[in-house]
């Protein structure tokens, strides 16, 4: 896990006769922006060189705070340092704890109806489709049917997702099932088991963890852990945790100023990211990020994993008895 201090921007250009080629890229440091930018201007010569080679590459490396980011550090402005458990305060203005080594999982609740139930249903529409066209000798008749189904596919899915939730139990009833399974199979993990607005979020507290090891891979597969979250944790070697609210469920609709909030931003422009953050800092007090609701398993905990689960609690308030936002 890397989240540097400082950032810069290297550009080397290439001019030949009509040709020119001209390449951008970051460097990072903990030290100094000077560091930083040596980094960035040694980053940049060699893209330049591989360009020129015949290597196909970005021109211009794109400016991504973290989802998304392969090979990047993370590009947060750093709020606090507690050993190695860094937070960061993302693009849209929420803290979030970064560790690299004690594991959380995320886990969304699926609204959406599954995927094959919506192929289910649009190859039964569309199989009665053809049997009209087919029984009529022509397609006028079932084009009514064909507008039909289009309007009604969405809401018979739907009914029949609703349907399907309520005989299987509710989306959180079914991630702890499945939290609760996964432990019944390792009764040597301990689990601190938390309510996030859209999911469940679980903390591993018995040992450490590697991002990339087999161990992680299990877990996450067995919880049914965001994709996106899981992709974030191999490309950045860490964990993560949102720990304060996110703006828009707190009655502010503005994004964080200036836009984008991309890290570092140009010093003239901090006064409206001050501005900004006062406000939304003063009504995230009123709320939790997540709500614990129960710890399973074997009850051993690793002090990191307990030094970085009483961060979390603290930062997320998490045992507040506040509305999560």
């Amino acid at each position: 896990m890397i989240v540097p201090q400082f950032w810069a921007e290297g550009r080397v250009q290439f001019r030949e006769k009509k040709k020119t080629v001209t390449v951008r890229r970051f460097g990072w440091s903990d030290a100094s922006e000077a560091d930083a930018q040596a980094q960035a201007d040694a980053r940049a010569q060699e893209a330049l060189e591989r360009v020129l080679s015949g290597e196909k590459l970005v021109r211009r490396e794109p400016k991504i705070p973290y989802n998304g980011a392969d090979g990047v550090p993370i590009r947060e402005e750093i709020v606090a340092r507690h050993g190695d458990t860094i937070i960061t305060r993302n693009s849209y203005g929420a803290r979030c704890l970064n560790t690299p080594d004690v594991l959380f999982a995320d886990v969304d609740f699926e609204e959406r109806a599954p995927a094959m139930l919506r192929s289910a249903v649009a190859a039964v529409l569309i199989g009665v489709f053809v049997f009209i066209a087919w029984k009529a000798k022509s397609a006028w008749p079932s084009v009514g049917f064909g507008i039909a189904a289009l309007l009604l596919g969405p809401l018979i899915t739907a009914k029949l997702n609703g349907m399907l939730r309520r005989a299987s139990g509710t989306p959180l009833d079914t991630a702890l099932m499945r939290t609760r399974e996964f432990v019944a199979k390792h009764p040597e993990w301990t689990l601190r088991i938390y309510q996030t607005p859209a999911g469940l979020r679980v903390l591993a507290m018995h040992r450490t963890f590697s991002p990339g090891e087999p161990a992680v891979a299990e877990f996450f597969r067995a919880l049914g852990t965001d994709p996106v979250y899981v992709r974030m944790c191999a490309n950045q070697q860490c964990f993560r945790a949102r720990v304060s609210a996110k703006p828009w469920r707190i009655g502010i609709s503005q994004h964080i100023r200036p836009s984008p909030g991309v890290w570092p931003v140009n010093p003239e422009r901090l006064p409206l990211r001050t501005a900004w953050l006062e406000k939304y800092d003063g009504a995230a007090k009123a709320f939790a990020a997540c709500t614990l609701l129960e710890t399973l398993g074997s009850g051993t905990t690793h002090p990191k994993a307990r030094a970085v689960q009483e961060l979390h609690d603290d930062l997320s308030r998490a045992t507040a008895g506040l509305p999560m936002a």
